[in-house]
């Protein structure tokens, strides 16, 4: 006999009034899928422009307290918009990964250094403000983007997260001990306790199943930590802590309040940068499209409206233009979390919130982001993997809302097929222009995404019948 925790109703609803005590937990479950996310493509590009260390240290610290700031006000106009920015919907707002692959070109263009960062935060300012202009205007362009090419970029978008979910499931693809079994029994006994909390019990707990398994992934990884070696040995002697080790030490060093720093790094506008970054948001803005659309698809069984997609398109520009200010990477619609949603069906706006302010306060108080880096990878892989690809399955509801003509099944298979399968393995474009690389070879999202858009306006109509 299932367990019975009754959840208000309000929680499938988007405007519906729910207790503290329940939206809380629901909303700090969508920062603990997206945290370690929100901060990695800051970690990735300091390293890459040469500012992670050293003298830039503490830059490079001021930038992940601003990027956990940034998400939760994005996030929260996204939620409920002010005037035409942002689409009311149940959405969550982070840092993108998106860019990396531009990103790293540029820095490799500008030298590296502060200037380098400096001029992607330039770029972004501008490259956001065109987004936002995109997303007035989106409304003549729908028409591009039927649910057969929405679903197709969803599908897309939770295919190339599944990779991401099992390094994660492995204890994270730079961990020394990737892939051994405490990491794979961590992450097992994670999913486990999600799948017993989602199918096991009803109600609220069943709803809450990924915060409450992630909280048994915290419990079990400190009992490892008093019952199994800390420490292993790498072929080379070396000696290393393993990934799933909870770093306590990160926690007590953490200071309890600090105001976070306005424009970090001056930003710096150079065509070399600007231009491609520009490129990057057109296609930023596919994707959030099929954010939007795979997040009502899923948590409200219906197609998103013209109001929501310009107006989440618009936030998703601004946003990343206001990031940029405060010296952190693009902010957009996060996938993970479109997971969560179509995982669980909670679309409540004021329960999402609250993860949003707790984001705020996490860039507040460092003490409380520190809390939350600290999981182990593993901890968050046996979440992932379930979420992400509940994404696909957002895209194939999308998909099959419209009879499976032969031409709408001939824009799959190719986007899917060619696009896709291209970005995936972007080894089939080392003798492209480096403008196609840049474009095309970040992940299978854009490609997939551009050839389900171009069949769709090729294809003749007469087809479908």
């Amino acid at each position: 006999m299932k367990k019975s925790n009754p959840l208000s109703e309000a929680a499938f609803q988007l405007d519906g009034k729910m207790p503290l005590k329940q939206a809380i937990p629901l909303g700090l479950q969508h920062v603990l899928a997206m945290f370690v996310g929100n901060l990695t493509p800051l970690l990735i590009i300091t390293g890459t422009c040469g500012i992670a260390s050293g003298e830039f240290a503490d830059l490079q610290l001021h930038l992940l307290q601003n990027a956990m700031l940034v998400a939760g006000i994005v996030t929260l106009v996204q939620l409920f918009s002010i005037g035409p920015i942002g689409g009311n919907v149940p959405i969550v707002m982070g840092t993108s990964s998106g860019f990396l692959g531009v990103f790293n070109s540029v820095a490799a263009t500008m030298g590296g250094g502060v200037i380098a960062y400096g001029a992607i935060m330039g770029a972004s300012i501008i490259g956001g403000l065109f987004e936002g202009v995109l997303g007035f205007f989106l409304k003549p362009l729908r028409k591009f983007f039927p649910a057969v090419v929405t679903g197709t970029v969803v599908m897309s978008i939770g295919l190339s997260l599944i990779s991401v979910g099992i390094n994660s499931f492995g204890g994270g693809n730079s961990a020394k001990d990737f892939g051994s079994m405490e990491n794979l029994l961590l992450s097992i006994f994670v999913l486990a306790m999600i799948l017993y909390f989602k199918h096991g019990t009803k109600g609220f707990t069943s709803s809450s199943s990924i915060l409450l398994g992630i909280m048994c992934g915290y419990a079990a990884a400190f009992v490892m930590g008093m019952v199994l070696p800390t420490t292993g040995v790498t072929a080379d002697g070396v000696e290393y802590t393993k990934a799933w080790v909870l770093n306590w030490d990160k926690v007590a060093n953490a200071a309890w309040f600090e105001i976070p720093k306005f424009m970090p790094v001056k930003p710096i506008f150079d065509m070399r940068a600007i231009l491609p970054v520009m490129i990057m948001f057109i296609v930023t803005a596919v994707e959030t499209v099929g954010d939007i659309s795979g997040v009502m698809e899923g948590g409200l069984g219906r197609e998103a409206t013209d109001k929501e997609l310009s107006g989440g398109v618009i936030c998703d520009g601004l946003g990343s233009s206001f990031a940029a200010l405060f010296g952190v990477l693009p902010n957009t619609s996060f996938s993970q979390n479109v997971g969560l949603v179509a995982m669980t069906k909670v679309v409540n706006r004021f329960a999402i919130s609250t993860g949003a302010i707790f984001l705020i306060l996490c860039g507040l108080c460092p003490k409380l982001g520190a809390l939350v880096s600290i999981m182990p990878q593993a901890v968050l892989g046996g979440a992932a993997v379930m979420m992400f690809s509940s994404i696909v399955i957002s895209g194939i509801q999308l998909i099959t809302k419209e009879p499976l003509t032969g031409r709408n099944l001939s824009i799959v298979a190719v986007a899917l097929g060619v696009g896709y399968g291209m970005g995936a393995n972007t080894a089939i474009l080392n003798f492209a222009p480096q403008a196609v690389k840049l474009i095309f070879g970040g992940s299978g999202i854009v490609p997939a995404a551009m050839v389900a858009i171009l069949l769709n306006i090729l294809l003749p109509k007469e087809m479908a019948e």
